[in-house]
C-alpha cells in the first residue's frame, strides 16, 4: 500500500526516520514523503511524522458519498505548490455543497491555512479513528485520506507528567527518542534496545511504549533512581520484567546480553546561552568527544557486528548562525564501525537559537 507523510519541523531528519523503517520512500514535494509498507503504519511510533494519509483510488466525492450513515465533519489540506486557505476552504465546501444535495449532514473544518495545522486535526478528531471524521490532503491533482495525525497532547503528558525530570540534565523530547529508536531500523518485537546514558528514562519510555525491552544505565545512581521512578510510573500495574537498570560508566561498564540495538543521546556538555569563546569551546569538544570515543571503544568489544548504535552528540552554535560538530569520525570509523550518514547534513535537531543542538550519527557495527 501507498501512505504519505507530512513530515515534521526538521523534515531530513522525519525523512530519514521513514527511510529507516519502511521500504521504498520517495521525497514527494517539501515537507512531504511517499512510502509503501506492507501493513498500515502506526504513526504512534513514528516521532518525526506529523500526518500519515493512505491514496484515494476512487474520487474523494464517491468516497465521501459511501461513509456510513450520520454526519460527516470534513476537512481538506492542500499541499500543493501553489496553495491557499480560500482554495483549501474552496474545496471543502464544492464536496459540502454536493453532499447536501444527496441529504449527508457536513461540517467543514476551517482552514485558516492551506493545510490543517496538527493540533486542528487532532482536537478536531479528524484522524482517521471514527470513519465520519474526514480529513483529505490534495497534493495537485492527488486525493489521499488520512489515516493518522500525530497526538501532540500524548506527548506533553509523557513528558511533563513523568514524576521525576532533572531540567540541569537536558530534557530529551519523547519525540526525538523515538526517531532515535526508529533511525536502528526495524526491530523484531521484543528486541532489548540499550540506553547507556539513560538519564530520566525517556529513551527507555519509548523503546517500551514500541514494544521493545529497555536496558538503562548511568554514571549517576541519581538518574537510575530516576529512570525507575519515571518506568514505573509508565508502566503502573504492568510488566516490570520489560526493563533493567544499573548504575555504570559507559566508558567502562560490562553490559549485560543480549544487546540488539543502542540508541541514546550522549553527554552534551555544559548548558550555554550564548555560543562559547573559542577557547571554551575547544575545550567542550575535547571534554565530550572523549566520553564519546570511549563509550563507542567500550561498546565495540561487547555487541555483535550490524548491531545498529545511533546516539545523538553535541553541536555548537558560532556567531555566524553555524554548528560546529564534533570531529571523530575517523576515530569512530577505527573503532570497528561504519557510518550510515557520513555527511551527516540535515540530521542536527535544535530549536531556533538553541546553542547546544544535537547531531545524530548513525552506527553499524563491522
Amino acid at each position: 500500500m501507498k501512505y504519505l507523510a507530512v513530515l515534521g519541523r526538521q523534515p531530513e531528519i522525519s525523512f530519514a526516520e521513514l527511510a529507516a523503517v519502511f521500504s521504498r520512500v520517495n521525497r514527494f514535494k517539501p515537507g512531504l514523503a511517499t512510502f509503501s509498507a506492507d501493513v498500515v503504519p502506526d504513526i504512534a511510533r513514528l516521532g518525526g511524522s506529523l500526518k500519515l494519509a493512505e491514496e484515494l483510488n476512487v474520487d474523494p466525492l464517491e468516497y465521501l458519498q459511501n461513509l456510513p450513515e450520520g454526519k460527516i465533519t470534513l476537512g481538506v489540506s492542500d499541499y500543493s505548490e501553489h496553495a491557499s486557505p480560500r482554495k483549501s476552504q474552496g474545496e471543502a465546501l464544492k464536496l459540502k455543497k454536493i453532499l447536501t444535495r444527496h441529504g449527508r449532514s457536513v461540517r467543514v473544518v476551517e482552514n485558516k491555512t492551506a493545510a490543517l495545522s496538527t493540533a486542528t486535526s487532532l482536537h478536531n478528531g479528524l484522524s482517521g479513528a471514527k470513519p465520519n471524521k474526514v480529513e483529505l490532503i490534495l497534493v495537485d491533482k492527488t486525493w489521499w485520506k488520512v489515516i493518522g495525525v500525530q497526538d501532540i497532547d500524548a506527548y506533553s503528558r509523557r513528558d511533563q507528567a513523568r514524576p521525576a525530570r532533572d531540567a540541569k540534565v537536558g530534557m530529551l523530547p519523547p519525540k526525538l527518542a523515538q526517531i532515535l529508536i526508529n533511525l536502528c531500523g526495524p526491530l523484531p518485537a521484543g528486541a532489548r534496545v540499550l540506553d547507556p546514558f539513560c538519564g530520566t528514562g525517556v529513551v527507555l519510555q519509548e523503546a517500551i511504549l514500541m514494544g521493545y525491552k529497555a536496558y538503562g544505565t548511568d554514571l549517576e545512581q541519581r538518574m537510575i533512581d530516576y529512570t525507575k521512578k519515571n518506568l514505573d510510573w509508565l508502566i503502573k500495574d504492568g510488566d516490570n520484567s520489560v526493563y533493567s537498570l544499573s548504575q555504570g560508566d559507559a566508558t567502562n561498564f560490562k553490559w549485560e546480553q543480549p544487546i540488539d540495538a543502542v540508541a541514546c543521546e550522549g553527554f552534551l556538555g555544559q548548558p550555554m546561552s550564548q555560543p562559547p569563546v573559542e577557547i571554551k569551546l575547544k575545550a567542550e569538544k575535547q571534554r565530550c568527544g572523549a566520553i564519546v570515543v570511549g563509550f563507542l571503544k567500550n561498546l565495540a568489544e561487547q555487541i555483535k557486528p550490524n548491531t545498529p548504535v545511533v546516539i545523538a552528540v553535541p553541536a555548537w552554535l558560532r556567531p555566524d548562525g553555524k554548528y560546529s560538530r564534533l570531529e571523530i569520525l575517523d576515530e569512530i570509523e577505527r573503532l570497528g564501525y561504519n557510518q550510515l550518514n557520513k555527511s551527516r547534513e540535515g540530521l542536527l535537531y535544535y530549536r531556533e537559537d538553541q546553542v547546544v543542538a544535537r547531531d545524530i550519527i548513525i552506527l553499524r557495527k563491522k
